[in-house]
């Protein structure tokens, strides 16, 4: 079973003015959400470790989440409201996003919160804002400490600079985690935003050396890289008509997650063992699961049935 630990809230997407109102469309979403339904679109067995508000999106929010499989034992309720995320698409289909979530129930995890986890856990993945805003974040990384030795431990930075515009707070928790995960996935955008002109193999390179078993570097169109100690590969990305790119990086890294389960190398040892023929197949796989929320509005990720073949 994975636990995912990270945000739910509203993504609003903003479409044409009508006078002097906007239209606006909202969907469930977050991107630690995202992945949880990732996982279980993509049959594996999946709970939500979050904040959840009492109110009417909360309630929402744990409805989709029991619809589309996924165990809500985890999450904890609060009487705050729901984070909501709105959405602007440029040309390209590329989103600007812009938080609402100031003292909302994503954020208000505390360490003494944290539930007893399910015996089957065998992974635990955490990522994006929820990784750097108070109290929360510090909840998450206790979790990974503690379980560290036990469960794999994946992380995702997912920066979102307009909700922690601080690049120094968001470095500072990438070291952080990086000395506890073992499976990093991180975006050439979000290396650029924190790390300037940076190598992404000269960053693998680091965090290999401090215990990271596997590395994925993705860069959008342009497709992906990986490292292990045992090798590297790259792939080109996969063609596709864009509709816009919202939760294509949660796809790819519950695709990623679910194709190590699927391959008995969910665990340290066998991440690293991971040579590069089989990086390329674990990345051409998480490439064409992400192509396919590409080509659909909104976050609206791949099914097992999709990658079938």
């Amino acid at each position: 079973m994975f636990l995912v630990c990270g945000e739910a809230l509203f993504d609003v997407f903003v479409q044409s003015a009508d006078g002097r109102a906007f239209q606006l469309d909202a969907h469930p979403g977050g991107s630690p959400f995202n992945v949880a339904i990732g996982l279980a679109r993509l049959g594996q067995p999946v709970g939500l470790l979050t904040g959840i508000a009492n109110d009417l999106f909360g309630k929402r929010l744990a409805q989709v989440l029991t619809d589309e499989g996924v165990s809500t034992a985890s999450l904890v309720r609060y009487d705050a409201p729901t984070t909501l995320g709105f959405i602007g698409l440029d040309a390209a289909g590329v989103p600007d996003y812009a938080f609402y979530g100031n003292g909302a129930a994503d954020r208000l995890l505390a360490i003494d919160d944290l539930p007893p986890l399910d015996p089957a856990t065998r992974a635990i993945h955490l990522g994006s804002y929820a990784t750097v805003v108070q109290p929360v974040a510090d909840a998450y990384a206790a979790l990974a400490r503690r379980e560290r030795d036990a469960r794999v431990i994946s992380y995702d930075p997912n920066v979102r600079l307009n909700v922690e515009p601080s690049k120094e707070a968001w470095r500072a928790k990438v070291e952080e985690l990086t000395e506890l995960a073992h499976l990093v996935k991180i975006s050439d955008e979000d290396i650029g935003l924190l790390y300037g002109d940076a190598e992404p193999a000269e960053l693998a390179a680091q965090w290999l050396a401090r215990g990271v078993k596997l590395v994925i570097v993705t860069r959008g169109a342009d497709g992906a890289s990986a490292w292990t100690a045992a090798g590297r590969a790259d792939v080109p990305g996969v063609k596709v008509t864009v509709v816009d790119t919202v939760g294509a990086g949660d796809t790819f890294q519950a695709a990623t997650l679910a194709w190590l389960a699927e391959h008995d190398a969910l665990s340290p040892p066998a991440m690293g063992a991971l040579d590069a023929a089989a990086l390329a197949t674990l990345l051409a796989h998480a490439a064409r699961a992400a192509a396919i929320t590409c080509s659909r509005r909104g976050a609206d990720l791949a099914r097992a049935s999709e990658l079938a073949g």
